[in-house]
């Protein structure tokens, strides 16, 4: 059994109690480089300049630079704060019920969906994910925040 698998057959048992390892460059870079690389890759731009020109940038597939562990933490941690969790959220976190928009991109299948979503939820820290924003999220729930390197 490779470590992904075993990985999320362990955060299936055990929860968060397995948070501890899972890291960014053994299990979140390969989910990235598979499935958001393509449009949150090196060639995407940077937060300002996406957000400067979102229409042209949306048209082109292109979304903001998530392409790196500091780029990343920027959607996590902070400045947009939560932008992460609430993307790639299935659902289960919204009052509505509603996915993310990003939840269908993390797999081809509904269990490779939900196989990433526990190991990024895991590399986050279960306790912290939370889809709240900047201005809504308490130092405490930040705190909360695992995410190893």
């Amino acid at each position: 059994m490779n470590k992904s698998a075993w990985l999320f057959a362990g955060l299936m048992a055990a929860g968060p109690a397995l948070a501890a390892e899972v890291d960014y460059h053994t299990d979140i870079r390969p989910i990235l480089e598979k499935h958001c690389i393509g449009c949150h890759g090196p060639s995407s731009p940077n937060y300002g300049e996406f957000m400067e020109h979102k229409d042209k940038f949306t048209k082109a597939n292109k979304g903001p630079r998530m392409d790196g562990y500091e780029t990343l933490i920027f959607y996590i941690a902070w400045p947009d704060t939560g932008a992460l969790m609430r993307r790639l959220d299935d659902g289960k976190h919204t009052k509505d019920g509603k996915p993310g928009n990003m939840y269908e991109r993390l797999g081809n299948s509904d269990e490779e969906r939900q196989k990433n979503l526990a190991l990024i939820k895991a590399w986050v820290g279960e306790d912290a994910w939370i889809l709240k924003r900047k201005g809504d999220i308490t130092k405490e729930e930040l705190l909360k925040i695992k995410a190893k390197y």
